[in-house]
């Protein structure tokens, strides 16, 4: 059996959503990557109680492995070294060459601002180079050291990775970590699992769950796949994992999603539509311009967001006033008084002012009402109209009214518009 895992994300101000965290998705995959099976996330704050809970949690269910992320810095409520020294049973004690080491580092620091109070700056710097006995210290990347403490002699529980908040620092004395013989000792039984993504767009989760219990009352086995679907940006993402000997069953279970979606099926390889998108530009050598309104420029920063993307974006323009509909995407101002700004006409203007300004192969008009007030009840919020216009007269324009907040929405019209463009490339068309 795999070894399994916790992931225990430290800071009152992760918990309080002050800050994201980014840490427990990327620990996440780099576990499955090592075939490790991770059981659960925990994020607690900077309390000792809170963090030794935690870690009994994970002690109690079995795991074998436990990887914290923060709490290694220099001030009072940075703890997390200290209570997983307690929690091992094992003693804290000053690493006088890991002190030096730290002081290096912190030479240049302290030469850039020389009014800093050094009794202040030697004080945290011990108390970073205090470890508990027994652990393997990880190298500081910035200027904490990580740890990995194994449960002292007679003890039983789980090896616990400890590794520094900021993911610059986090995710190289991550690589450093894996290496050491503790890490090694308690992972020692991990199994290889294989993870593939599906991916469809215009389809509710509720006809996935359906196929998936037809598919199994029509005979096959998916006991093999643990198998997820999960609602992102508009789209439906079905991940499934599975060790060796699952790879007949995953083939048959892609197999059958596909043909039976195969209307709202378009990534069977993981790829996402962005990446899809680039590829398909760079395919077919076309270069592409936004005009948005309700989206904000969110549009051209996904498009953006691949490399190599600003070989096929040529610019973009985000216009909300009429005015600017007009001066910036050349919108003509009578269209925008007879149909209003959320509209086909204005949409379709978007596009083609886009690819005109830029002299792109391909525009994209987007236009809407996102919210959270403005709407109207013959154009509410959610309205949005996306046109998406090559060179050559073809066309593709949607209409569509998106649920959920201004955030929701903008970023559904995105994915929309997003489609629109890869069905364009693919060569399908509402005429000019």
């Amino acid at each position: 059996m795999s070894v399994r895992a916790g992931i225990i994300v430290t800071g009152t101000e992760v918990l309080s959503g002050i800050i994201s965290d980014r840490n427990g998705p990327w620990l996440s995959e780099r576990l499955r990557e090592r075939g490790i099976d991770l059981a659960h996330i925990d994020v607690v704050g900077d309390r000792t109680e809170d963090m030794l809970a935690a870690l009994g949690f994970m002690r109690d269910a079995g795991l074998g492995l436990v990887v914290t992320s923060g709490g290694l810095g220099p001030t009072a409520d940075d703890l997390t070294t200290e209570v997983v020294a307690r929690f091992q049973g094992r003693e804290m004690t000053l690493d006088p060459a890991l002190e030096g080491r730290i002081a290096e580092i912190l030479k240049p620091l302290a030469a850039r601002y020389p009014n800093l109070d050094r009794a202040a700056i030697a004080a945290g710097n011990r108390k970073q180079a205090i470890v508990p006995a027994g652990a393997t210290v990880l190298e500081p990347v910035g200027t904490a050291p990580g740890v990995v403490v194994p449960p002292a002699e007679g003890r039983e529980g789980p090896t616990v990775v400890v590794l520094p908040g900021p993911p610059r620092e986090l995710q190289p004395m991550w690589a450093a970590a894996v290496e050491t013989e503790a890490f090694r000792a308690a992972t020692g039984e991990a199994t290889v699992y294989e993870q593939a993504i599906l991916r469809l767009f215009g389809i509710p989760e509720s006809e996935i769950a359906l196929t998936l219990r037809e598919l199994e009352d029509g005979g096959m086995d998916l006991a093999p796949l643990e198998i997820t679907t999960c609602l992102r940006r508009g789209e439906i993402e079905i991940a499934t994992r599975f060790e060796p000997g699952g790879e007949d069953a995953y083939t048959a279970f892609a197999a059958a999603v596909k043909a039976r979606h195969a209307d709202t099926f378009f990534s069977e390889d993981g790829s996402t539509i962005d990446e899809q998108v680039a590829r398909l530009l760079r395919e077919r050598r076309w270069t592409i311009a936004t005009a948005e309104s309700c989206t904000g420029g969110l549009l051209a920063g996904r498009l953006t967001d691949p490399p190599g993307a600003s070989a096929y974006v040529r610019g973009g323009v985000v216009a909300y006033a009429d005015a600017a509909k007009s001066a910036l995407a050349g919108v003509d101002p009578g269209l925008i008084e007879r149909d209003g700004a959320v509209s086909e006409g204005v949409a379709r203007a978007l596009a083609d002012g886009a690819r005109e300004r830029f002299g792109a192969d391909v525009g994209v008009g987007v236009t809407g009402v996102a919210g959270p007030d403005g709407g109207t009840e013959e154009k509410p919020v959610g309205l949005v109209w996306i046109s998406a216009a090559a060179g050559d007269g073809a066309r593709l324009t949607r209409r569509m009214y998106l649920p959920g907040g201004r955030t929701d929405v903008r970023d559904r019209s995105v994915t929309v518009a997003l489609h629109a463009v890869r069905r364009l490339a693919l060569g399908e068309s509402d005429g000019a």
